[in-house]
């Protein structure tokens, strides 16, 4: 087991926004070195065209109490992780976490169009952006992780195992991407456990991201005055939370037990006792099988 009393040295993949964003932040606050990577920089934005910079991910990481590095990185380019765990190595000699978050497919998949309907160019970039960059980055990654015993490998996704396997995703491309990434983690737990490591997938609840509080309209402080129009957004987190799940997975010299297990930020609040910034634990998963898709109105009594 590594030490926990020493400081962890982490790579969050595509910590631009999002739950990469609150992750590298959370992973900060617990006083960890985070490099933080991405598309978008204060030069040069992605093909998403937003203004999240990844310099500005690694300052919020600093002044959270840790140390935030940022990289730009094309998860895709496979010469590019190389350089980037070779840096990582010979700036740090150890990596502890490893977040493969990476994503940024939302332009990209149609909420209405069949597979036979959409775009199929969009929809094979959806896959490249979702799946093959988290092999790319944990094939240079693991080597660096597996030196010691008790490295973590996270894999973000939408949604748990046991929901994801009984209920469509949107789209075909959406649906195969995050059920996907839920698989290799599963693959890789079976792989790291010999040698001492760990991986398993993550999901947030219904995430108050940047893009998703502009869909609505609405600011984190003003947030709930997007219920009008949706009110089982009632249940929805902030990056933070999904990013205290991660710090907290970090920091537990038992995480071995979790290996290859689909988890999700409202289960592992219950486990752990962290909180989201308002001080409610939202158990979205739950909330969205017993309320959400059962048809119920929208009532977040019980659940955060």
């Amino acid at each position: 087991m590594s030490d926990t009393s020493e400081r962890k040295v982490a790579l969050v993949a595509e910590a631009t926004r999002g739950a990469g964003r609150g992750i590298a932040v959370e992973l900060g606050a617990i006083g960890a070195t985070v490099y933080v990577t991405g598309r978008s920089t204060r030069e040069r934005r992605s093909e998403m065209d937003r203004p999240e910079t990844i310099e500005e991910t690694a300052e919020l990481v600093t002044a959270a109490g840790g140390e935030g590095i940022a990289v730009p990185v094309d998860h895709l380019e496979a010469a590019q992780v190389s350089a980037l765990v070779e840096r990582i190595d010979r700036e740090q000699g150890r990596l502890d976490v490893l977040v493969n978050d990476i994503w940024g497919g939302e332009l990209l998949f149609s909420w209405t169009d069949r597979l036979w309907e959409h775009s199929l160019d969009k929809g094979l970039r959806i896959l490249r952006l979702a799946i093959d960059t988290h092999i790319v980055t944990s094939h240079y990654a693991l080597p660096l992780l597996i030196r010691r015993p008790g490295g973590l490998v996270v894999e973000v996704t939408d949604g748990t195992t046991d929901y994801n396997e009984v209920n469509y995703r949107v789209s075909f491309f959406y649906d195969l991407a995050k059920t996907s990434v839920t698989r290799m983690a599963f693959a890789q737990a079976k792989e790291l456990e010999p040698v001492g490591g760990t991986a398993v997938s993550l999901t947030p609840g219904w995430l108050r991201s940047e893009i998703m509080l502009e869909h609505f309209g609405v600011t984190e402080a003003n947030w709930r005055d997007a219920l009008a129009a949706q009110p089982h957004f009632a249940i929805s987190e902030t990056p933070a939370y999904v990013g205290r799940a991660v710090a907290a997975l970090a920091r537990d010299p038992r995480v071995g037990r979790w290996n290859g297990r689909s988890l999700s930020s409202g289960g592992l609040a219950k486990e752990y006792g962290f909180t989201d910034v308002d001080g409610s634990r939202p158990d979205a998963w739950r909330y969205v099988v017993e309320v959400q898709d059962a048809g119920r109105p929208a009532d977040v009594t019980g659940y955060r």
